[in-house]
């Protein structure tokens, strides 16, 4: 079910625009340490057994579900099981900017999310980039002492990947999950803002430059020395492809969309 109660909302992230100027002067705070097209496509169990990896945090819409969506994803879900089956259920949560935050009154979204999904909803003040005080607070029971211990997985490079850089976490980008009618209930701005960070902040030849420059993890070693993707595609500009074939697809919903209306 598509909830959009909070759709508008959820644009404006002070804690982002704040963090921007950091980004401007270190833009490697949003390289990721790795980039798949799914969660699906991730070694959890490699993760942890050789990453120093305890718990981990996904980001929810397009990355678990459908913007806005309270079911799992067909393309997610076997991603999730699996992480669930590495890192136990109570190490395995959703950090989400618009469920679980101030503006999910009464947190009615991260409870529904939690009865269908099965984990937990953190729940914090601050938007990505912000919150990792309620982060380590989530996970203090559960052995974790340091953020370099976490990790982040999500679609959106100034809030995910930037929030785990910032405090040292292991960084995971993946392609958002829903294309078509099924992205029909994205947020306008989120999807521009998205468009943006991937072919400026990652596929541009500074935003090459700047993945070089990836901030390297207090454990991992590497994609070469600690392969954590399962299958890899045969190059950036293949998987890239699918992706703006995607967009434009959703480009052109939009305008029937609004062509239909007038």
């Amino acid at each position: 079910m598509v909830n959009l109660k909070y759709a508008m909302v959820q644009s404006i992230n002070t804690k982002a625009l704040l963090t921007l100027a950091s980004v401007i002067r270190r833009p490697y705070l949003a390289a990721p340490h790795l980039h798949v097209p799914t969660i699906s496509d991730v070694n959890y169990q490699s993760m942890k057994d050789h990453c120093g990896i305890k718990a981990i945090m996904f980001d929810k819409d397009n990355t678990l579900t459908a913007p806005y969506a309270t079911e799992i994803h067909e393309k997610a879900a076997l991603g999730l099981q699996n992480a669930i089956d590495v890192f136990g259920l109570d190490n395995v949560a959703i950090l989400s900017n618009s469920a679980g935050t101030k503006d999910d009154e009464d947190y009615e979204d991260a409870i529904q999310i939690e009865s269908e999904l099965g984990i937990n909803v953190i729940r914090h003040n601050d938007k990505k980039p912000g919150g990792l005080k309620e982060v380590l607070q989530h996970f203090e029971d559960n052995g974790v002492d340091n953020p370099s211990e976490l990790c982040m997985v999500g679609d959106r490079l100034l809030t995910d990947i930037v929030f785990g850089n910032l405090y040292g976490m292991l960084t995971v980008h993946c392609l958002p999950l829903c294309s078509g009618s099924e992205n029909i209930s994205d947020n306008k701005v989120a999807k521009f803002v998205r468009t943006v960070e991937n072919k400026y902040m990652f596929r541009s030849l500074p935003g090459k430059w700047t993945r070089a420059r990836t901030i390297p993890h207090a454990v991992w070693e590497g994609e070469d020395k600690c392969p954590l993707i399962l299958v890899h595609i045969n190059s950036d500009n293949e998987l890239w492809k699918n992706n703006d074939e995607r967009e434009e697809e959703d480009d052109n919903n939009q305008t029937q969309l609004a062509s239909g209306q007038s």
